[in-house]
């Protein structure tokens, strides 16, 4: 499932600590609740970046969609290109 379709399925607090903290690593209960919404991440998702010793980390273009939906934006489609 693609972030578009779970972000709005997460809580109003998990949706805050992605904007407040984009570009971060994931805590286990932010992937748990992803998981939980919108299913296993994929190492196929565009939304999915690097997992690295400190947390599985967001894609570059998710890190984007994220930053336009904290400035109000409507995020069109990743660029996947």
């Amino acid at each position: 499932m693609s972030i578009e379709q779970w972000w709005p399925r997460l809580s109003p607090e998990t949706r805050g600590w992605l904007i407040q903290h984009n570009g971060e690593p994931l805590p286990a209960e932010v992937v748990d609740e992803i998981s939980d919404v919108g299913g296993e991440p994929s190492s196929e998702a565009w939304w999915v970046g690097e997992q690295r010793p400190d947390g599985l980390h967001l894609s570059d273009d998710a890190v984007d969609w994220v930053e336009a939906v904290a400035n109000g934006e409507e995020p069109g489609p990743p660029n996947t290109a």
